[in-house]
């Protein structure tokens, strides 16, 4: 199961602050977190620009901001898809508005002290996860790892970089790790995590 937070907040630009047109979305998806930023722990911002007409329609998209062309290609996907509830045009109301979506992909939702839960895991636990799921890197046990090391406590505290090589780390020694767990199931989850990852639980 994924674990991020994509927050979305619309906002009139141009003359649409100067009429009183209220956007009402009717289908809204949210974007995708891709699979490979997901993966290595890649987060960011990504501002979208749009023209939504009096019809409820959406074109003009545009990123006028992002931390990443993958989360920036995410997010133009979903807008372009959207569509809102269509208005009358009159004096007051225009035949479009210009709007701005901030979209936040965010990996560190797991709560602060998830790494006690992450304690209590055995390998075990590991191996039914493993025997249920086609993809190792996707194994919730993983995902919310890889989500605890992304935190916003060890955001603000680990260079981005350094955050991103233990994230890279931990995927590396998966196999390893799946691996090992098999041969001892009676052992703890985290002995089999990589030193510089156990000091962080």
């Amino acid at each position: 199961m994924r674990r991020c937070v994509v927050m979305l907040l619309l906002g009139l630009s141009g003359t649409g602050w100067a009429t009183d047109v209220l956007l009402v979305p009717e289908n809204n998806p949210k974007p995708q977190y891709p699979t490979a930023l997901y993966r290595t722990g890649g987060m960011g911002v990504v501002r979208v620009g749009f023209t939504v007409h009096a019809d409820g329609r959406v074109d003009e998209v545009a990123i006028l901001q992002s931390d990443h062309p993958g989360l920036a290609e995410s997010a133009r996907e979903a807008v372009t898809r959207w569509r809102f509830r269509p208005w009358t045009v009159d004096d007051e109301h225009p035949a479009q508005a210009h709007a701005v979506a901030p979209f936040e992909f965010r990996l560190d939702t797991t709560p602060l002290d998830a790494n006690k839960w992450i304690k209590t895991w055995k390998c075990s636990d590991i191996n039914a996860h493993a025997r249920s799921q086609l993809w190792l890197q996707d194994l919730f046990p993983f995902d919310y790892t890889r989500s605890y090391l992304s935190n916003v406590f060890f955001a603000r505290q680990l260079p981005d970089a350094e955050r991103l090589a233990l994230i890279a780390r931990f995927n590396r020694e998966l196999p390893w790790i799946v691996q090992r767990c098999g041969s001892f199931p009676g052992a703890r989850y985290v002995r089999m995590l990589p030193r510089e990852v156990r000091e962080l639980l």
